[in-house]
């Protein structure tokens, strides 16, 4: 269902592996997405997480012949509970995630989607949130997270509409941020993750942490201050008096600086 690996060092991969259904989750694989999400949290080897979906396909979105068995408002809590929970876990991890759009990403999909930090999205590849065509609406965070990345208007047209937009219309918007080849978001998002891997964590994390606080509605003085109290521990971390080093005896001579 989920399958946790490290391709790379420093790199981990969520795959949800569902193939038959187009990776759709069900209630199992929501609490499989749950236990990996809090796995990740906890270790300490992990520099950058790529999220991705078996067999040239992302998420479709929940499983409606196994979600359905559960009807009522009971239920209908149950699964917007759940994912929200994780999907904000997901988001809160303190490196980079990327998701590796492939195929199709479809209503739910393309909240997971949205819950990670950077999207790479395959040109044959569409998302869309098409809640709206069985009279829901995002559940897990997405609505908010695309009126964020896109704005008020275009949100709600493709929220009551359900539109399915393409890569070149969901890069022209903002949705994501880097298209690759047919069929290639994975090994373009595995690529990402390792040039983010190779750098200093601590920097790479406190650059998240403040970009993610102004995002969380902190404001810019606030923002400004955590940037200022982030910066001093990384200028005498071992980590950049080495990177100063190297980077000295190649540039010597040269007037070089930040």
């Amino acid at each position: 269902m989920i399958l946790l690996d490290t391709p790379y060092p420093g790199v981990a991969q969520l795959t949800v592996n569902r193939p038959q259904v187009r990776n759709a989750l069900d209630w199992e694989t929501m609490d499989a997405f749950a236990d990996a999400v809090t796995e990740l949290a906890g270790r300490s080897d992990v520099r950058a997480l790529v999220v991705c979906g078996a067999h040239g396909t992302f998420l479709s979105g929940g499983d409606l012949r196994a979600l359905h068995d559960a009807t009522g408002e009971a239920a209908g809590a149950r699964l917007v509970a759940g994912m929200t929970r994780s999907l904000e876990r997901l988001a809160a991890l303190p490196y980079p995630v990327f998701a590796a759009l492939d195929g199709a990403a479809r209503g739910g999909g393309a909240e997971v989607a949205l819950a990670c930090d950077v999207r790479v999205m395959a040109q044959d590849a569409t998302l869309g949130f098409v809640q709206v065509r069985l009279g829901l609406m995002p559940g897990w965070g997405g609505a908010q997270r695309l009126l964020r990345l896109v704005g008020y208007g275009r949100a709600l047209l493709w929220l009551t509409t359900g539109e399915v937009l393409d890569a070149a219309q969901a890069y022209a918007a903002g949705l994501v941020e880097a298209l690759a080849p047919t069929g290639g978001a994975l090994p373009a998002a595995l690529e990402l993750a390792r040039q983010v891997a190779a750098q200093s964590p601590q920097a790479v994390q406190a650059i998240k942490r403040t970009l993610r606080a102004h995002l969380d509605g902190v404001s810019p003085a606030w923002s400004a201050a955590l940037e200022q109290a982030a910066f001093p521990p990384l200028w005498a971390h071992p980590y950049h008096q080495q990177a100063v080093k190297r980077f000295l005896q190649r540039k010597e001579g040269n007037d070089d600086a930040v």
